[in-house]
């Protein structure tokens, strides 16, 4: 199986070093162009692609980058941590497909702001490796893990635990993926959710008004404690404010 791996974050510095060390490094390696430098140096230097087989995520579109990567016989693209949309261009150069690495459940949340999401709406959370179409998230399912979560988890807590448990996922799930044995279940987007980043702002409003229970509340106050990020908010006449929560189970 011939991988180009298109690498961010720290999920993409693990699934790099991984795959090197199984002594089968990308055939080329695509780097975030507005990811941290110091990160993607360390990318560069784990993955042990070739130089001349580095690219960036800036140039994928040219005529000349998109002409070389065609020219690789590649058989899988693989998203790890990939913070943008592929368009057809790139979809359909690999011949078995793309491979992206979801932080979520699907079909639930879908789109952004998962970890928050899942609190909010009370959703089954996991993460999964997912087929790459022209939507958004809304692939063939290949492989999913589920994540079990407490009343002690926040919006940081779980964006942790799915950076762990992709990458494990992954691991567990290579043998078939290198052997080509990758299912393929069609997701039921009648199920599920899906959001933009463009709701999160309104959606972390507590209205001093409304009515909520306690669940609810917590859950949305749990969902946007992630420092340094901003929290769920609220305005009193002039003066707005801001919560952050911290839930601790003791013992009976």
């Amino acid at each position: 199986m011939k991988l180009a791996l298109f690498a961010s974050g720290t999920v993409g510095l693990e699934i790099a070093g991984f795959l090197r060390e199984s002594n089968e490094p990308p055939a080329c390696l695509i780097i975030d162009a507005k990811g941290d430098d110091k990160l993607n140096r360390e990318i560069i230097q784990r993955a042990g692609t070739r130089p001349n087989r580095v690219y960036r995520s800036d140039s994928l579109y040219t005529s000349e980058c998109l002409a070389e990567l065609r020219g690789l016989s590649i058989d899988l693209f693989l998203l790890s941590w990939w913070p943008y949309i592929l368009k057809r261009e790139l979809i359909t150069i690999p011949k078995v497909g793309c491979l992206n690495f979801h932080p979520s459940f699907l079909p639930y949340n879908r789109g952004k702001n998962y970890n928050f999401w899942t609190i909010v709406e009370d959703a089954p959370f996991g993460v999964t490796l997912h087929f790459v179409d022209e939507g958004v998230d809304s692939g063939d399912i290949a492989f999913q893990s589920r994540i079990q979560k407490s009343w002690e988890d926040t919006g940081q807590t779980l964006y942790e635990k799915a950076q762990r448990e992709v990458v494990k996922l992954f691991k567990e799930s290579y043998p078939a993926i290198r052997a080509g044995n990758i299912p393929r279940l069609p997701q039921d987007l009648n199920k599920g959710s899906f959001h933009r980043s463009s709701e999160l702002h309104a959606a972390s409003r507590i209205d001093l008004d409304k009515l909520y229970s306690a669940r609810e509340l917590l859950n949305l106050v749990r969902a946007r404690t992630f420092p340094p990020h901003p929290g769920a908010w609220f305005t009193d006449g002039n003066d707005k404010y801001e919560i952050h929560v911290k839930i601790t189970r003791i013992d009976k």
